[in-house]
């Protein structure tokens, strides 16, 4: 792996760009500069680290600053790991510098596409900057204020959900326990009431979010029209995807969600079966189970898709999973194309695709004209 001391390659662009790759932690973030010249030669430095603070940030622009050509274009790339890379990311932004939050699906097959197997902090800044010169990316900026307010109630409601989960099942646990204190369940219920109370509240705070936005609340309406899906659930995926903006295909978004498909392989003949990778958004995971059960028994072709891959696979929640993927790209094709869910939208797809073919089959016999 020479690139990552001094890298020298062909790449086909001929202005000089220069980008500094960013792979942020908790804590601190180690970056590396990398310079594509009109040459065509690609050069990476050696990674440096700073803290994930307002210190380290003031640092970073200073040592980039020291490093650049004042003659071209300067941009930072780091990718979108949860929420420890959005106060940097913010930061530049107010600085006037250009900032690309690449999605962790695309810098992943981008390393793969390298051949590149080891991981370390200090690697993936250098291929994040070598990412960043030699591929497009749009600027990142930042969600509206009613994308962002709609996303910290959601995932704080999920948060709050998933405490309620694990003190029911400590209550659970201490009805067949013996000698339990009363005490202890009459506290784990008070818990527990409290906890429902500020779930129901948040709810409501969502809610008045969305309509603050007449034309965001007008197309979380218009997914609202899928069986099953709540102004809860659609204002939460909104959220999550900033709106769809970042994403620009439907594989794109379901493995942001963590639901594109995984296989194992051991050796060179035994496969392992498939599963899906997890590690996308598991608020998006969170919020697309009850509605992929309800969508599964009111809407016939998500119905028809549970039973298919059950029957293939004997395992009911591949199946279930099979219907959040399919409701999720269905909500991305509403909200892109800003339509309201059909209940006969399938067989009326398939007819409109049965009424091409027939034509295109009639033009065809056509004769050619001499």
């Amino acid at each position: 792996m020479s690139w990552i001391r001094s890298i020298t390659v062909q790449t086909p662009n001929t202005m000089k760009v220069q980008c500094v790759g960013v792979d942020i932690a908790k804590n601190d973030f180690k970056v590396a500069f990398a310079t594509k010249g009109e040459d065509n030669k690609l050069s990476c430095t050696t990674a440096k680290k700073f803290d994930n603070a307002k210190t380290g940030f003031n640092q970073l622009v200073r040592w980039a600053t020291s490093e650049m050509d004042k003659n071209a274009p300067l941009v930072f790339l780091m990718e979108a790991t949860g929420v420890y890379h959005e106060k940097l990311a913010h930061h530049l932004h107010r600085a006037g510098k250009q900032v690309h939050v690449v999605l962790p699906n695309k810098f992943k097959h981008f390393a793969a596409s390298l051949n590149s197997k080891s991981k370390t902090d200090a690697i993936d800044a250098k291929l994040l900057a070598r990412f960043g010169v030699e591929r497009e990316h749009r600027p990142w900026n930042p969600a509206e204020l009613v994308i962002k307010r709609m996303r910290d109630f959601s995932r704080y409601r999920v948060q709050l959900q998933e405490q309620k989960t694990a003190i029911t099942n400590i209550l659970h646990s201490k009805d067949y326990a013996h000698g339990v204190p009363a005490d202890i369940k009459k506290s784990s219920k008070k818990v527990i009431a409290v906890l429902e109370k500020e779930i129901a509240i948040l709810s409501k705070e969502m809610e008045k979010v969305v309509k603050s936005d007449p034309e965001i609340e007008a197309k979380v309406n218009k997914l609202r029209t899928i069986p099953g899906c709540g102004i809860t659930t659609v204002a939460a995926i909104v959220a999550e995807t900033n709106g769809f903006k970042e994403f620009k295909s439907a594989k794109q978004l379901t493995s942001y969600a963590g639901y594109d498909i995984v296989h194992n392989e051991s050796g060179t003949s035994v496969l392992s079966k498939t599963r899906i990778s997890k590690k996308g958004n598991r608020y998006m995971r969170h919020h697309m189970h009850m509605p992929a059960l309800s969508a599964s028994k009111h809407i016939p072709e998500f119905k028809a898709l549970k039973e298919r891959i059950k029957a293939k696979t004997g395992i009911p929640m591949k199946a279930q999973v099979a219907v959040q993927r399919k409701l999720l790209i269905l909500m991305y094709t509403l909200w892109k194309n800003d339509l309201v869910y059909e209940k006969d939208y399938h067989q009326k797809k398939v007819a409109r695709n049965n009424a091409q073919a027939t034509q295109d089959s009639a033009l065809q016999q056509l004769p050619l004209e001499v």
